[in-house]
């Protein structure tokens, strides 16, 4: 039997967090960073109306604001995220006990052994997508492969809200023209 491995990654994870706690902010440029009162620190993440505006995560408060003059910045609330990321692993963790997180918002899932009881990773990977929409609030991009590079590349194919599937019919089409 072919592994089945999921990468699941929460868009623009701190940012949608703050926006279910702020929804005057939702339709409006977002970023979680440093301290904008004293104008200086980072942008930790951005939604992505920010990041078509040009905002980078890692670029410099004054810079964000430069390429985006509407952009409201909040300040990081770790411990809310740190919550919101128990949450999405307590979600994997009913698909299966193979579950590698990497940072608060991104984990792979080996869901081979999971066939029998869940389907297949396309079913599991849709079932997880909903759940986490539904019962959290914010969406996953979630890439499907039988190994943890390819299933990465997918989870970042189609942002944001997406499944993509790397696998061995089709790999060559879409990987190598990227």
């Amino acid at each position: 039997m072919e592994r089945a491995i999921l990468h699941s990654d929460a868009n623009c994870f701190y940012a949608s967090v703050e926006m279910l706690y702020h929804p005057e902010y939702v339709g409006k440029p977002l970023a979680v960073g440093g301290d904008s009162e004293a104008r200086h620190g980072i942008v930790l993440t951005a939604n992505y109306i920010a990041k078509r505006s040009g905002v980078k995560t890692g670029m410099a408060l004054w810079q964000a604001k430069q390429v985006c003059p509407d952009l409201i910045f909040v300040p990081p609330r770790m411990d809310l995220y740190l919550k919101f990321s128990s949450m999405l692993r307590e979600i994997y963790s009913e698909y299966t006990n193979q579950v590698e997180p990497y940072g608060c918002d991104e984990a792979w899932l080996d869901v081979t052994d999971s066939f029998s009881l869940k389907g297949d990773g396309r079913k599991i990977a849709e079932e997880i997508n909903r759940r986490v929409k539904k019962e959290l609030g914010i969406t996953v991009s979630i890439g499907i492969s039988w190994n943890k590079i390819f299933a990465k590349l997918g989870s970042d194919y189609k942002k944001p809200d997406g499944i993509t599937e790397f696998n061995r019919t089709n790999y060559r089409e879409l990987i190598w023209k990227l």
